[in-house]
């Protein structure tokens, strides 16, 4: 049975291999940056349709040790690229390297590349061309110390691309990553989730996505397998329907964005409209200072400014006590999540954390912590 490789943000790889093990697929492994998994193509459509944790999912061709450039593309050869896609479609070779005798992963992609267009080249007497925006088939080859992984790309662009998202704020949370810390949050589906600083509202979203049960990829126009010659349609469309089939109508609780710039609320407002779930998430303009609580009892998750690429960090000290503030005398009895990538920052909020989850933003280190409102 194939192997694949499910790739996402470090500080998920747990998240995730649970939520693969829950859609049914096998898991066979763990690595730093993803979760391997065995499974048929129908496996396969189903992860990239319903994974809400993954960044992508490949699928593992080659495995090699190479030290010079005559070696590296006599080992692509190995592989029969020519059977994925017709040699008048396009590829696009994505590489990275690292301690490794070929250092310079331009000319890695540029020696694959050579390999595999000599390959069609020999059996139709034309070749692919490179197109690095939108290919028909992406190719990921990693290098760490002479030691090569090749992977077809399934997914084709990230699957953080759901297709709701138009709107974005200063800084945006990438899908997944909100997926994910909604899932380490443990929360229960049943209750209701309060973000006092929405953004563009992906926290709120992904989770009313999870609650209505939507798969994420159902907004998506095309997936990477959809180019290929060995692509079932009729498969993949059984596999649509399935997710659809298991859809819920309504739910007995909402969800609640506030957000200080009414720019943003109507940018969220639209977000969720696009994510179908416009019905369940209620939008205000409020700031942190002034919110109070909309419900009883819920989960509050926040994803507050912390000077990586918005604000600068002084001027963000104030907004770090109103939330303090708001959350110690407006919502006691009440769990709060709070990620942020500033050490210094989170010390204003002068709260003891219960619990602490380290995940990377894109490359910024960050802490998800819980603080419990007595």
């Amino acid at each position: 049975m194939p192997q694949f490789f499910a790739s996402t943000a470090r500080g998920l790889v747990e998240p995730l291999e649970q939520e693969l093990k829950d859609l049914g697929l096998q898991v066979t492994g763990k690595y730093i940056g993803g979760v391997f998994f065995e499974s048929n193509w129908e496996g396969c459509y189903k992860a990239n349709l319903q994974s809400r944790l993954a960044s992508r999912i490949l699928k593992p061709v080659l495995d090699f040790t190479a030290y010079q450039p005559e070696e590296l593309y006599n080992q692509i050869l190995r592989h029969d690229f020519t059977k994925y896609i017709k040699p008048t479609q396009t590829i696009s070779i994505d590489a990275s390297v690292s301690d490794s005798k070929m250092r310079d992963q331009r000319f890695v992609a540029m020696k694959v590349k050579d390999a595999i267009v000599d390959q069609f080249r020999e059996k139709f007497g034309v070749r692919p061309d490179v197109d690095n925006e939108n290919p028909s088939l992406r190719i990921h080859v990693r290098a760490i110390k002479n030691q090569f992984n090749v992977a077809i790309d399934t997914s084709g662009d990230s699957l953080f691309k759901r297709g709701y998202r138009k709107e974005v704020g200063d800084a945006p949370l990438k899908e997944n990553l909100a997926a994910g810390l909604i899932k380490v949050s443990e929360w229960d589906q049943k209750s209701p989730i309060v973000d006092f600083m929405c953004g563009s509202g992906t926290f709120l979203i992904e989770a009313a996505m999870m609650a209505l049960n939507i798969a994420p990829g159902l907004n998506r126009t095309r997936f990477g397998f959809q180019n290929w010659l060995n692509y079932d349609k009729g498969l993949w469309e059984q596999v649509v329907q399935e997710a659809m089939d298991a859809e819920k109508e309504e739910l007995d609780f909402k969800f609640y964005g506030f957000d200080i710039d009414n720019r943003v609320i109507k940018n969220a407002k639209d977000n969720a409209k696009r994510a179908g779930v416009d019905q369940v998430i209620e939008f205000k303009k409020e700031s942190v200072a002034t919110v109070e609580p909309p419900v009883e009892k819920g989960l509050i998750i926040v994803n507050p400014p912390y000077g990586a690429r918005i604000g600068d960090e002084d001027n963000l000290r104030d907004v770090y006590r109103d939330l303090s503030f708001t959350l110690k005398h407006r919502f006691k009895g009440w769990d709060a999540w709070i990620l942020s990538g500033n050490k210094e920052l989170i010390a204003d909020l002068k709260l003891k954390s219960t619990k602490k989850h380290f995940v990377f933003n894109g490359n910024i280190e960050c802490r998800f912590l819980k603080y419990s409102m007595f």
